[in-house]
């Protein structure tokens, strides 16, 4: 007679197989098994259906980088922005090439995304990609150069670094002047590129984790939890404490005329 497997080892020798080696692997000992190996089967049917799913999504959005890539196009880079709305703290852009044959399993528009996501797919972004630029304006240039201006320069900061430079551009909703380098803006670019949201990705996290630091040096006015946005707890901190270094005065002027 044959000596059957234990259920908890055949789970631990398929916890890190992908989903194909996974099924195949069962089919091949379910004859081993007890009748309850049939629910790991099925677990792991449904996980397949699921990543189907999930790669189509990916190649939908990937149709821009396609498209680029068939007009003789190499290295393509996404382009996008966090903090353009705060009242306090920095705007952050982010620049990502992605390799052609890419495939990141629940890259999407950062907004659509967990904390937890993010900080997962940051990680997995910056290992898989190409290249990746980072661009970080502060409060005091928005304040004086206006927070467009303020955005682009981000933007160009965030392409200078990419290693080897694009040969084209994949921007949300925004057109660079002073980037001599083929662009097409893309109207929530983060939900339609696999390119622009890697790049949201990284600009939300990246700023995210700078403001978490700022919580640290002004924790009345609770920048961990709104990220500078303006909150009614954000406000109400500002009327009853004023501004502080980070807060963006030309954003805030209409909360602390009376002050």
């Amino acid at each position: 007679m044959d000596k059957k497997l234990k259920i908890k080892d055949v789970e631990a020798v398929i916890k890190e197989m992908n989903v194909e080696s996974a099924l195949k692997y069962l089919d091949d000992i379910r004859h081993c098994c007890s009748k309850s190996i049939d629910k790991i089967i099925d677990k792991y049917n449904r996980k397949k259906v699921e990543l189907e799913k999930e790669v189509s999504r990916f190649n939908d959005m990937s149709q821009y980088e396609k498209e680029a890539y068939s007009q003789g196009y190499r290295f393509i880079a996404g382009i996008d922005e966090a903090g353009r709305g705060p009242l306090a703290g920095p705007v952050v852009a982010a620049a990502v090439i992605l390799p052609e044959k890419v495939f990141i399993e629940n890259l999407n528009d950062s907004k659509k995304l967990s904390h937890k996501q993010r900080d997962y797919l940051f990680d997995i972004i910056k290992e898989k990609a190409l290249s990746y630029g980072i661009g970080i304006v502060d409060e005091k240039c928005i304040d004086d150069i206006n927070i467009l201006n303020a955005t682009k320069k981000a933007m160009q900061i965030a392409v200078s670094q990419l290693k080897p430079q694009p040969d084209i551009l994949l921007i949300d909703a925004v057109q660079l002047q002073d980037v001599n380098i083929e662009q097409k803006s893309i109207i929530k670019g983060d939900s339609f590129s696999i390119s622009i949201a890697a790049a949201s990705i990284l600009a939300k996290v990246t700023r995210d984790r700078m403001v978490d630091n700022f919580d640290l040096e002004y924790p009345q006015y609770g920048f961990a939890k709104h990220k500078g946005y303006g909150t009614k707890e954000h406000i109400n901190a500002i009327k009853k404490y004023g501004i502080c270094p980070i807060h963006r005065v030309s954003f805030v002027k209409n909360f602390t005329k009376d002050l």
